[in-house]
């Protein structure tokens, strides 16, 4: 009887430890969660520009930038619901440029370490080849931005192409770039407002400057930056139809004369009980000794440039009808 009983205690014993080892088992098995990029068209010479890295679950995230940890960016924790990280980063050079990540769970038991599939951007630099003699040389174009053309040519053009003639319910997108008096691009380090005056809109449209890089089969990588602003036709929009007469106008940013302070000598009379000190028949000098300040760059008003098309000419933009059926 005995003999028996103490069977049973040790198949007791066996179930238990395999019923145990079965647990562990289960709780070591994890997820890999996902890390999906996106933003980081940065423009150089303009300020950080934001990467974004969604996952599906909280930690933290390290970026890279061709293969090269990004300063400052090794370890952002993501936002509470939806969970993401950023990572601002300043492109020091144009063209693409490969961004990664590494996304490193908080729940370390649950989920495994993820890699974000590589994600390339087209580093932009600003556009400013113009020759015009304005205050500010400009060069403006239109685009057709929707319709079925558009679509049509968008994995030769990239979607950007220029005309001039445009069908009710097309958006038209204004472009423009230029330079300031000391040759710089027109960013928005040195411009004040970019505008589009169009005859028989009430509010100017505002231009907007960003990063267009495109890949396509005509241009290949292509990253630049310029200014634009959409006009949307028909419906609620813009539907005049014939010419568009319209004004880009574009202000810059003043910028403040440049001093600093030098040490300066100046010699005046001397005087006792107001009464000018003779030696030996002499009248006498004093140094005084004070700083000064000058001016080292003189300041420079801001100044205001248009382009307005002439439009008597075949290349004024134009807004069309719909052809009938």
């Amino acid at each position: 009887m005995k003999r028996l009983i103490s069977g049973l205690a040790v198949g007791a014993m066996a179930l238990a430890s395999v019923a145990t080892v079965g647990v562990t088992a289960a709780s070591a098995a994890t997820t890999t969660p996902t890390v999906v990029l996106s933003g980081g068209k940065a423009i150089v010479g303009q300020g950080p520009t934001g990467i974004i890295a969604t996952t599906s679950v909280a930690g933290a995230v390290s970026f890279t930038a061709a293969g090269v940890a990004i300063t400052g960016c090794t370890s952002v924790a993501t936002t509470t619901t939806p969970f993401a990280a950023t990572c601002l980063w300043a492109a020091t050079a144009p063209g693409p440029v490969i961004l990664g990540a590494t996304f490193t769970p908080t729940d370390t038991t649950d989920f495994s370490t993820a890699t974000a599939t590589a994600y390339t951007v087209n580093v932009a630099v600003p556009v400013q080849s113009v020759t015009s003699l304005s205050p500010l040389p400009l060069y403006v174009d239109t685009i057709v931005a929707t319709g079925k053309y558009a679509t049509a040519i968008a994995p030769i053009y990239g979607g950007c192409q220029i005309t001039n003639e445009f069908l009710v319910g097309q958006t038209i997108v204004f472009r423009a770039y230029g330079y300031a008096h000391d040759g710089t691009p027109l960013t928005p380090l040195n411009v004040s407002s970019a505008t589009v005056t169009v005859q028989g809109v009430s509010t100017p449209l505002t231009l907007s400057f960003a990063n267009h890089g495109v890949t396509n089969t005509i241009q290949g990588t292509d990253g630049v930056a310029f200014w634009t602003a959409p006009l949307a036709t028909g419906g609620t929009g813009y539907s005049t139809l014939g010419l568009i007469p319209y004004t880009v106008t574009f202000k810059t940013i003043a910028v403040p004369a440049v001093t600093k302070k030098v040490p300066a000598i100046k010699w005046v009379l001397l005087r006792k009980a107001g009464k000018v000190v003779h030696v030996n028949g002499k009248v006498v000098y004093v140094a005084v000794h004070y700083t000064k300040t000058v001016i080292v760059t003189p300041a420079v008003a801001g100044a205001t440039g248009t382009f307005t098309p002439n439009f008597n000419t075949s290349s004024s933009a134009t807004l069309n009808a719909v052809p009938a059926g």
